[in-house]
C-alpha cells in the first residue's frame, strides 16, 4: 500500500490526485487490476469528476454547500457536522480498473481527493490488486 500526503488551503476544496495515483500504477508496471483510492478522514472523500475544467469542481462544491446547509441545530461538538455530511455522500474511496499499466479514465476524468473540513493535512491510502 501506498500514501500519499496532500496538503489543503481552503475549507472545501477539490485536489486533482490523478497524477499520483497513475505514477504508482505505472511503477508497479501493472499490466491489468484495480487499484482502490481510499481517504481513512471522516471529513474528506474521494471523487472521479471531470478535470479539464477547474469550474466543474468549484460548482460542485457550491452544489454540496447549498445542498448540505450548516444549521445551527447540529448537535456534533466540533461544529464540523457539515463535513461529515458531505464525506458520506462524496464517501471514502473509488476504484479503478487498470488496463495496459494505465488508469482506465474517461477523457474528461480525474480522481480528486474532497476536503470539506481544511485547511489540513491530509493522507490518502493507493492499493493496486493485481
Amino acid at each position: 500500500m501506498y500514501t500519499i500526503e496532500v496538503r489543503t488551503t481552503e475549507s472545501d476544496q477539490f485536489v486533482d490526485i490523478t497524477k499520483q495515483v497513475r505514477d504508482i500504477v505505472k511503477k508497479l508496471q501493472v499490466n491489468h487490476g484495480i487499484v482502490v483510492v481510499f481517504t481513512p478522514h471522516t471529513t474528506a472523500g474521494i471523487t472521479i469528476n471531470e478535470n479539464a475544467d477547474s469550474d466543474v469542481t468549484s460548482d460542485m462544491i457550491m452544489g454540496l454547500n447549498d445542498g448540505i446547509k450548516d444549521l445551527e441545530t447540529f448537535e456534533h461538538s466540533e461544529g464540523n457536522s457539515q463535513a461529515h455530511i458531505k464525506s458520506s455522500v462524496i464517501g471514502a474511496s473509488e476504484t479503478v480498473l487498470i488496463e495496459d499499466s494505465d488508469l482506465v479514465l474517461g477523457t474528461w476524468q480525474g480522481i480528486y481527493f474532497c476536503e470539506f473540513d481544511g485547511p489540513r493535512n491530509r493522507q490518502v491510502m493507493i492499493q493496486v490488486i493485481r
